[in-house]
Protein backbone atom coordinates (compact mmCIF):
# COMPACT_ATOMS: atom_id res chain seq x y z
CA UNK A 1 0.00 0.00 0.00
CA UNK A 2 3.02 2.40 1.07
CA UNK A 3 4.76 1.46 -2.77
CA UNK A 4 1.40 2.38 -4.56
CA UNK A 5 0.55 5.78 -2.96
CA UNK A 6 4.59 6.85 -2.96
CA UNK A 7 4.16 7.10 1.24
CA UNK A 8 6.60 4.09 2.08
CA UNK A 9 5.61 1.72 4.86
CA UNK A 10 6.53 3.19 8.36
CA UNK A 11 3.27 5.30 8.63
CA UNK A 12 1.07 2.27 8.01
CA UNK A 13 3.37 -0.30 9.81
CA UNK A 14 3.18 1.44 13.25
CA UNK A 15 -0.36 2.01 13.81
CA UNK A 16 -1.30 -1.56 12.45
CA UNK A 17 1.25 -3.00 15.10
CA UNK A 18 -0.28 -0.88 17.93
CA UNK A 19 -4.21 -1.43 16.75
CA UNK A 20 -2.70 -5.49 17.09
CA UNK A 21 -0.80 -4.76 20.38
CA UNK A 22 1.76 -7.61 19.39
CA UNK A 23 4.33 -5.94 21.21
CA UNK A 24 5.67 -3.12 23.73
CA UNK A 25 5.41 0.23 22.63
CA UNK A 26 8.82 0.21 22.46
CA UNK A 27 9.42 -2.74 20.30
CA UNK A 28 6.65 -1.74 18.44
CA UNK A 29 8.64 1.65 17.52
CA UNK A 30 11.87 0.09 17.31
CA UNK A 31 10.84 -2.90 15.14
CA UNK A 32 8.51 -0.45 12.63
CA UNK A 33 12.26 1.95 12.63
CA UNK A 34 14.07 -0.78 11.60
CA UNK A 35 11.83 -2.03 9.03
CA UNK A 36 11.67 1.38 7.77
CA UNK A 37 15.39 1.88 7.38
CA UNK A 38 15.76 -1.87 5.27
CA UNK A 39 13.01 -0.75 3.18
CA UNK A 40 14.59 2.59 2.45
CA UNK A 41 17.81 1.41 2.35
CA UNK A 42 16.72 -0.92 -0.53
CA UNK A 43 15.16 2.02 -2.33
CA UNK A 44 18.32 3.77 -1.97
CA UNK A 45 20.46 1.49 -3.23
CA UNK A 46 18.18 -0.06 -6.03
CA UNK A 47 18.08 3.88 -7.36
CA UNK A 48 21.60 4.69 -7.30
CA UNK A 49 22.66 0.86 -9.50
CA UNK A 50 19.75 2.17 -12.24
CA UNK A 51 21.44 5.44 -11.88
CA UNK A 52 18.85 7.80 -10.87
CA UNK A 53 19.82 11.19 -10.02
CA UNK A 54 16.66 12.45 -8.51
CA UNK A 55 18.01 13.81 -5.09
CA UNK A 56 18.77 17.02 -5.52
CA UNK A 57 22.51 17.13 -3.30
CA UNK A 58 22.12 20.88 -2.53
CA UNK A 59 19.13 20.68 -0.56
CA UNK A 60 18.99 16.72 0.08
CA UNK A 61 22.18 16.57 1.89
CA UNK A 62 21.42 19.76 4.63
CA UNK A 63 18.00 17.96 5.01
CA UNK A 64 19.53 14.49 5.65
CA UNK A 65 22.30 16.07 8.38
CA UNK A 66 19.26 17.68 10.04
CA UNK A 67 16.98 13.96 9.48
CA UNK A 68 20.11 12.65 10.67
CA UNK A 69 20.55 15.08 14.49
CA UNK A 70 16.51 15.13 14.32
CA UNK A 71 16.78 11.10 14.49
CA UNK A 72 18.97 11.15 17.85
CA UNK A 73 16.33 13.21 19.07
CA UNK A 74 13.39 12.17 18.49
CA UNK A 75 14.82 9.22 20.06
CA UNK A 76 15.88 11.34 23.47
CA UNK A 77 12.23 13.04 23.39
CA UNK A 78 11.05 8.87 23.10
CA UNK A 79 12.78 8.46 26.04
CA UNK A 80 11.64 11.19 28.11
CA UNK A 81 8.08 10.88 27.27
CA UNK A 82 7.93 7.51 28.21
CA UNK A 83 9.44 8.25 31.96
CA UNK A 84 6.53 10.16 32.25
CA UNK A 85 4.36 7.94 32.69
CA UNK A 86 3.88 4.81 35.56
CA UNK A 87 2.70 2.45 32.82
CA UNK A 88 5.82 2.53 29.47
CA UNK A 89 3.13 1.87 26.53
CA UNK A 90 1.35 4.97 27.52
CA UNK A 91 3.94 6.82 25.39
CA UNK A 92 1.84 4.86 22.50
CA UNK A 93 -1.05 7.27 23.86
CA UNK A 94 1.07 10.69 22.55
CA UNK A 95 2.72 8.31 19.82
CA UNK A 96 -1.00 7.47 18.73
CA UNK A 97 -2.75 11.15 19.08
CA UNK A 98 0.61 13.09 17.29
CA UNK A 99 0.08 10.80 14.71
CA UNK A 100 -3.41 10.97 13.91
CA UNK A 101 -2.72 14.64 13.77
CA UNK A 102 -0.41 15.01 11.36
CA UNK A 103 -1.77 12.08 9.19
CA UNK A 104 -4.86 14.84 9.21
CA UNK A 105 -2.44 17.88 8.05
CA UNK A 106 -1.19 15.93 5.19
CA UNK A 107 -4.75 14.73 4.73
CA UNK A 108 -6.41 18.16 4.41
CA UNK A 109 -2.96 19.54 2.47
CA UNK A 110 -3.44 16.90 -0.42
CA UNK A 111 -6.70 17.84 -0.70
CA UNK A 112 -6.17 21.42 -0.86
CA UNK A 113 -2.27 21.25 -2.75
CA UNK A 114 -4.02 22.75 -5.89
CA UNK A 115 -4.65 26.04 -3.95
CA UNK A 116 -1.35 26.17 -1.70
CA UNK A 117 1.25 28.47 -3.28
CA UNK A 118 4.52 26.57 -2.39
CA UNK A 119 7.91 27.83 -2.13
CA UNK A 120 11.35 27.27 -3.05
CA UNK A 121 13.92 27.18 0.39
CA UNK A 122 17.33 27.45 -1.09
CA UNK A 123 19.05 28.77 2.23
CA UNK A 124 21.45 25.24 3.77
CA UNK A 125 20.58 26.43 7.30
CA UNK A 126 16.92 26.57 6.62
CA UNK A 127 17.24 23.31 4.82
CA UNK A 128 19.03 21.71 8.30
CA UNK A 129 16.57 23.02 10.28
CA UNK A 130 13.50 21.38 8.38
CA UNK A 131 15.43 18.20 8.06
CA UNK A 132 15.86 17.87 11.78
CA UNK A 133 12.12 18.79 12.67
CA UNK A 134 11.39 15.78 10.24
CA UNK A 135 13.86 13.66 11.42
CA UNK A 136 12.77 13.92 15.25
CA UNK A 137 9.01 13.25 14.28
CA UNK A 138 9.58 10.33 12.20
CA UNK A 139 12.33 8.93 14.64
CA UNK A 140 9.89 10.07 17.86
CA UNK A 141 7.17 8.52 16.35
CA UNK A 142 8.85 5.17 15.01
CA UNK A 143 6.86 5.96 11.33
CA UNK A 144 10.18 6.60 9.04
CA UNK A 145 8.46 10.14 7.34
CA UNK A 146 6.78 9.16 4.45
CA UNK A 147 3.85 11.57 3.65
CA UNK A 148 4.56 14.07 5.97
CA UNK A 149 8.23 13.83 4.18
CA UNK A 150 6.55 14.39 0.56
CA UNK A 151 3.84 16.97 1.95
CA UNK A 152 6.97 18.89 3.37
CA UNK A 153 9.16 18.50 0.19
CA UNK A 154 6.01 19.97 -2.23
CA UNK A 155 5.22 22.67 0.33
CA UNK A 156 8.84 24.30 1.13
CA UNK A 157 10.98 23.35 -2.31
CA UNK A 158 7.93 22.37 -4.87
CA UNK A 159 9.51 19.31 -5.43
CA UNK A 160 7.32 17.04 -7.95
CA UNK A 161 6.66 13.82 -6.85
CA UNK A 162 8.86 11.69 -7.96
CA UNK A 163 11.44 14.32 -7.08
CA UNK A 164 10.13 14.55 -3.46
CA UNK A 165 9.84 10.46 -3.47
CA UNK A 166 13.51 10.08 -3.88
CA UNK A 167 14.46 13.04 -1.62
CA UNK A 168 12.11 11.62 1.32
CA UNK A 169 13.54 8.24 1.17
CA UNK A 170 17.07 9.72 1.22
CA UNK A 171 16.03 11.62 4.04
CA UNK A 172 14.49 8.46 5.97
CA UNK A 173 17.75 6.82 5.53
CA UNK A 174 19.63 8.80 7.19
CA UNK A 175 17.44 9.57 9.65
CA UNK A 176 16.45 5.88 10.77
CA UNK A 177 20.34 4.87 10.57
CA UNK A 178 21.10 7.26 12.85
CA UNK A 179 18.08 7.00 15.03
CA UNK A 180 19.44 2.89 15.13
CA UNK A 181 22.65 3.84 16.23
CA UNK A 182 21.69 6.08 18.81
CA UNK A 183 19.55 3.03 20.58
CA UNK A 184 22.49 0.37 19.83
CA UNK A 185 25.18 3.31 21.80
CA UNK A 186 22.68 3.57 24.60
CA UNK A 187 21.99 0.17 24.99
CA UNK A 188 18.16 1.13 24.81
CA UNK A 189 17.20 -1.78 22.55
CA UNK A 190 13.75 -3.41 23.57
CA UNK A 191 13.41 -6.69 23.80
CA UNK A 192 12.38 -8.29 20.46
CA UNK A 193 12.11 -11.53 18.53
CA UNK A 194 14.31 -11.43 15.64
CA UNK A 195 12.39 -13.85 13.71
CA UNK A 196 9.70 -10.96 13.70
CA UNK A 197 12.19 -8.19 13.12
CA UNK A 198 13.35 -10.71 10.07
CA UNK A 199 9.79 -11.18 8.55
CA UNK A 200 8.69 -7.49 8.91
CA UNK A 201 12.39 -6.80 6.71
CA UNK A 202 11.46 -9.19 4.16
CA UNK A 203 7.85 -8.74 4.08
CA UNK A 204 8.27 -4.59 3.54
CA UNK A 205 11.34 -5.31 1.07
CA UNK A 206 8.59 -7.69 -0.86
CA UNK A 207 5.15 -5.82 -0.43
CA UNK A 208 7.17 -2.55 -1.47
CA UNK A 209 8.74 -4.48 -5.26
CA UNK A 210 5.01 -5.43 -5.53
CA UNK A 211 3.36 -2.08 -5.06
CA UNK A 212 5.67 -0.24 -7.22
CA UNK A 213 4.36 -3.06 -9.75
CA UNK A 214 1.28 -2.24 -9.29
CA UNK A 215 1.57 1.19 -9.00
CA UNK A 216 2.72 1.60 -12.70
CA UNK A 217 -0.90 -0.41 -13.73
CA UNK A 218 -2.91 2.22 -12.46
CA UNK A 219 -3.52 5.70 -13.07
CA UNK A 220 -2.93 8.55 -11.10
CA UNK A 221 -6.98 9.12 -10.00
CA UNK A 222 -6.89 5.66 -8.70
CA UNK A 223 -4.00 6.23 -6.76
CA UNK A 224 -5.07 9.54 -5.25
CA UNK A 225 -8.52 7.94 -3.84
CA UNK A 226 -6.37 5.34 -2.68
CA UNK A 227 -3.90 7.98 -0.57
CA UNK A 228 -7.11 9.64 0.50
CA UNK A 229 -9.18 6.73 1.97
CA UNK A 230 -5.58 5.19 3.74
CA UNK A 231 -5.30 8.34 5.01
CA UNK A 232 -8.81 8.53 6.46
CA UNK A 233 -8.59 4.79 7.78
CA UNK A 234 -4.78 5.48 9.41
CA UNK A 235 -6.30 8.55 11.10
CA UNK A 236 -9.00 6.38 12.36
CA UNK A 237 -6.82 3.20 14.02
CA UNK A 238 -4.39 6.42 15.51
CA UNK A 239 -7.41 7.89 17.10
CA UNK A 240 -8.25 4.47 18.80
CA UNK A 241 -4.57 3.31 19.60
CA UNK A 242 -4.03 6.69 21.31
CA UNK A 243 -7.94 6.45 23.53
CA UNK A 244 -7.16 2.71 24.16
CA UNK A 245 -3.52 2.94 25.49
CA UNK A 246 -4.71 6.07 27.50
CA UNK A 247 -7.25 4.15 29.13
CA UNK A 248 -5.40 1.33 29.59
Amino acid sequence: MGAICGIGGGVIIKPVLDLFHLETVAAISFLSGCTVLSMSCYSVGRAMLAGERRVSLSTGTPLALGAAAGGLLGQQLFSAVKAMFENPDAVGSVQAFCLAVVTAGTLIYTLNKDRVHTLRVENKAACVVIGLALGCMSSFLGIGGGPINLVVLYFFFSMDTKTAAANSLYIIFFGQLFSLFATLAARTVPPFQPLVLALMVAGGIGGGIIGRILNKKMDNRLVERLFIVLMAVIICISLFNGVRYAVG
